[in-house]
């Protein structure tokens, strides 16, 4: 295989900022990512090849959105699909989940 003078200058840049550009990300990444698609991917047909249907699902309509939301070119794409499925903070969280306050 033919070493590519590009590469030689994609890896110098790397090696003296300490910051890869975003192709060296997508390079580093992509198998990867590719293999975790995969596995949504394969979810969602078993839950589609399951008897009933539930496409009404409150949980079903939560992945669909993560999944919308990740397609989105709006940035910060990690956090808004982490609170996406995160409950909103309470002062009151042990009460409410019937813990005991260990203080």
């Amino acid at each position: 295989m033919e070493k590519n003078r590009d590469d030689d200058i994609v890896n110098n840049v790397w090696r003296e900022s300490g910051e890869m550009n975003a192709l060296q990300v997508l390079d580093r990444e992509f198998l990867e990512v590719r293999a975790k698609i995969l596995e949504i991917a394969a979810s969602l047909d078993r839950m589609d090849r399951a008897d009933g249907d539930v496409s009404m699902d409150p949980n079903r309509q939560l992945l669909v959105r993560g999944i919308d939301l990740l397609l989105s070119n709006q940035p910060d794409r990690a956090e808004r699909f982490q609170r996406l499925f995160s409950r909103d903070y309470h002062d009151d969280w042990q009460i409410e989940f019937e813990m005991k306050n260990r203080a």
